[in-house]
């Protein structure tokens, strides 16, 4: 294990609250039991705590289509049947059900990992863990497997502004499709997926020959697998495939799904890893020193996914001599008959011949080869970051024509409009950045609605905040005023 490294730690108290549906597999209570599991074994005393801002609208939208948030923002479990189109449109039912604080729970998870990508790039931490978030199924415009906003991509695109390139490692027992799809095209950010494929198995994507499409043919990465995959096995193929990767792509920056329901006695599972196989596959990536956004994701046997995340979140802030019995907790009862951390594997045969995976390993070995060695960026500028928790969220009001609202300085200042849309006057050359509103007409060359509500709302601002100017203000517009007539 390398040097103790920096760890920020995101969780929300009401994230336990939310419940998708009576026997659902999904049970977000499971974040909050890892979390308690955490705090009993004293992990909070070793990283920084931080409850992550609810992710806005507008943030959602940078991925997910706006119909498709504004859907998952209005509706209840009590208004569903007024958008039966919608419901079909957007694949909201059944697996991923409309349930009471729908929006809230996405905002909470998505947050976490805006937050985390946020507070890497700024390198104000070297790990940042959010076990609310990997719901990698989500799509640009419906809901998939349990996933209605995919908060891995929102995050890799938060990381996108500082990094050249970002490496995603999925070791769900699902395929990341979500995630894969969103960055098919690209080679600013390579997919790896280790996960069950054949037999129908959801979500029946991440062949082998599945390798990205145009310039980001061959920055995916499918490592399919079969059932009973134990930790010896999994284990030998991670690190090589990964180490290929780190290799040929040199990523400055990774993100790391760790889906628990690829844990022995997973409810909806059927590989036969235990909790140090995983936590093996953690201490690999982190081993690497690259910025580190680590994100959960599947796991519906609660106790043994609490126990995965707990122990993972140990082996992040190198705390390697862990007691396998549990330390008294809230959920210690969960934990019963035994109250172990470790988990025994099952007696379950592994189909996964070593010929077959050597075969697989290869033929992505080969396709690595052939990528750009370390794809380069050309000079860009880079995009604005996400609006800080004391910054006002200015696009939903300007939209709203009746919003009573005032600019501040902050907000003037960053504005940029067509330039027929100002003028100069010279009383003002030797004071830099100080601009007069000119009134659009019809015969102006970027005359349109918005350019006239413009004018009208910074007109409305200076006019009605003259009086509070200094003497010096009231002294240059009295001189202007005059110099216009």
């Amino acid at each position: 294990m390398s040097q103790r490294k920096k760890v920020h730690y995101f969780f929300h108290r009401d994230v336990g609250n939310y419940e998708y549906a009576f026997g659902h597999p999904m049970k977000p209570l499971r974040i909050r039991m890892a979390n308690e599991l955490i705090k009993s074994y004293g992990f909070d005393q070793k990283m920084e705590i931080y409850t992550p801002k609810k992710c806005s609208q507008l943030e959602m939208t940078k991925f997910h289509s706006n119909e498709y948030i504004k859907f998952l923002k209005s509706v209840t479990p009590q208004t569903q049947d007024l958008y039966p189109i919608q419901m079909t449109r957007f694949n909201v039912g059944d697996d991923s059900p409309i349930f009471n604080g729908l929006f809230d729970f996405c905002r909470i998870s998505a947050g976490g990992s805006i937050d985390g990508a946020d507070r890497l790039n700024k390198k104000k931490t070297d790990i940042a863990i959010n076990w609310a978030g990997g719901l990698h199924h989500a799509k640009s415009s419906e809901a998939s497997g349990f996933c209605y906003v995919n908060d891995i991509v929102l995050g890799i695109l938060e990381l996108l502004k500082y990094h050249p390139r970002v490496l995603y490692i999925d070791i769900d027992i699902h395929h990341g499709d979500g995630v894969e799809e969103a960055f098919l095209l690209t080679d600013r950010v390579m997919t790896c997926s280790f996960h069950k494929y054949g037999y129908g198995y959801f979500p029946g994507t991440g062949n082998i020959k599945d390798i990205g499409l145009k310039k980001g043919k061959k920055y995916s990465v499918n490592f399919p697998l079969d059932d009973g995959m134990d930790d010896e096995s999994y284990v030998e193929i991670f690190k090589k495939t990964i180490n290929a990767v780190m290799k040929y792509y040199q990523p400055s920056a990774i993100v790391l799904q760790c889906g628990a329901d690829s844990l022995a006695g997973d409810r909806l599972g059927c590989f036969n890893l235990t909790l140090k196989g995983h936590g093996k596959c953690v201490s690999h990536v982190r081993s690497f020193n690259k910025p580190l956004l680590v994100l959960g994701g599947g796991g519906y046997t609660m106790k043994n996914v609490s126990r995965c995340w707990a122990y993972e979140t140990s082996l992040l802030i190198d705390e390697t001599e862990l007691p396998n019995q549990l330390p008294p907790h809230d959920y210690y009862e969960y934990y019963c008959p035994d109250y172990h951390l470790h988990l025994e594997p099952s007696s379950m045969a592994n189909k996964n011949e070593l010929k077959a995976l050597d075969k697989q390993f290869q033929e992505i070995y080969e396709n690595l080869r052939d990528i750009n060695f370390v794809p380069s960026v050309g000079n860009r500028t880079r995009p604005q970051d996400f609006y800080g928790k004391e910054d006002k969220v200015r696009t939903d009001q300007y939209l709203n024509e009746k919003s009573d609202f005032r600019f501040t300085e902050k907000d003037l200042n960053s504005q940029i409009d067509p330039i027929n849309e100002f003028y100069q006057s010279s009383i003002y050359k030797s004071r830099k950045k100080l601009w007069t509103p000119k009134k659009p007409t019809e015969n102006s060359q970027f005359f349109d609605l918005q350019s006239i509500d413009r004018f009208n709302v910074f007109k409305k601002h200076t006019v009605n905040n003259f009086n509070f100017l200094d003497t010096q203000e009231k002294e240059f517009g009295q001189t202007f005023k005059k110099k216009r007539k």
